[in-house]
């Protein structure tokens, strides 16, 4: 499916050079951030109280977050848990904090929290709406710790399955340059979090995961053109079978991101701030994926040497007095 077709190939490897240098600032700065700043974790990373509440009727989250800021909770997570009655409250450790017994004295203050807000809200004020505590439980920052280098394991595997999964199907070239263009999508993601301080938590690693194979979808498109380019038209140069592939899939590009962005930004309007930095993530990673993947791999799949010989098999030399099926003339 196509919504047009552009006859004339753009010549975008004419500019390959400024295309990869302001990916290399761009990665640079990503990476000056997260050296300096850090990524701004969430509870699950660094630990805290988890609390389950439930209410009569569905309660304001906004003003919940609000009160618990107010009474000193830094940074508190408030988000519906099943349905729009239940709340899950998550509080992040404190320096005074470390021993499941806090937990109980965290969620005293917790509910003593919520309480007040259902006296100032005339919306929650009846008696009949009054938080209810369903359990209580302490994430200590060692199951943090599991978890980042569980989510660490997981990215280093994919990554190795990208790599071995191209180099399988086209060629090392495609291999190496593929994992540095998609790498290069995962730490601007990184340093963006960083930069500006967004939580960092499990669903935006998950978002940085999809974001990893959503990228190297589209270079897969990209370097099968660039595959049947090279056997079917003689006469092109790299870079000019490299332009072709790239204009040939313009279409499709727009088409298969434009969708997904609207699905990402739809979770980004209407999702709340539960979906809040997991689509953010996205948008993030399908907006460079799309640079990275066209003007980022291609150019380095150029740089390395990619050539029309690598995919086309040389035929043997037939001996003399022999036909193409082997018969003696």
């Amino acid at each position: 499916m196509e919504f047009f077709r552009i006859r004339k190939d753009i010549p975008f490897m004419r500019h390959a050079l400024v295309f990869n240098i302001i990916s290399l600032l761009t990665f640079l700065a990503a990476v000056f951030f997260l050296a300096t700043r850090g990524l701004h974790f969430s509870v699950e990373f660094t630990g805290g109280t988890l609390l389950e509440v439930a209410y009569a009727q569905a309660p304001d989250l906004d003003s919940i977050r609000k009160k618990l800021e107010a009474d000193g909770f830094a940074d508190p997570q408030v988000q519906n848990f099943g349905s729009s009655r239940d709340v899950l409250i998550r509080v992040p450790l404190t320096k005074n904090e470390g021993k499941d017994t806090e937990s109980a004295k965290v969620g005293e203050r917790v509910m003593a929290s919520l309480q007040k807000v259902g006296a100032s809200d005339t919306a929650t004020a009846t008696t009949s709406n009054a938080p209810t505590l369903k359990r209580v439980e302490f994430v200590g920052p060692q199951v943090g710790k599991e978890l980042a280098e569980d989510g660490s394991l997981a990215l280093l595997l994919v990554i190795i399955g990208i790599v071995l999964y191209l180099a399988f199907r086209f060629e090392w070239r495609f291999a190496v340059s593929a994992i540095i263009a998609n790498l290069h999508d995962v730490i601007i993601i990184l340093g963006v979090f960083a930069l500006f301080q967004w939580e960092f938590s499990l669903p935006v690693l998950a978002a940085v995961l999809a974001v990893l194979g959503y990228s190297v979808n589209e270079s897969v498109i990209v370097f099968d053109r660039v595959r049947e380019t090279f056997k079917k038209k003689r006469g092109l140069s790299t870079s000019q079978v490299l332009d072709h592939a790239i204009t040939s899939t313009i279409s499709r590009t727009i088409i298969t991101h434009g969708c997904t962005q609207a699905m990402a930004t739809s979770m980004l309007v209407f999702g709340g701030a539960a979906l809040h930095y997991f689509a953010m993530a996205l948008t993030i990673g399908i907006l460079f994926g799309i640079y990275s993947s066209v003007l980022v791999a291609s150019p380095l799949v150029m740089w390395l040497g990619v050539s029309r010989e690598q995919f086309i098999k040389k035929q043997a030399d037939k001996p003399e007095g022999m036909t193409d099926d082997g018969a003696c003339v």
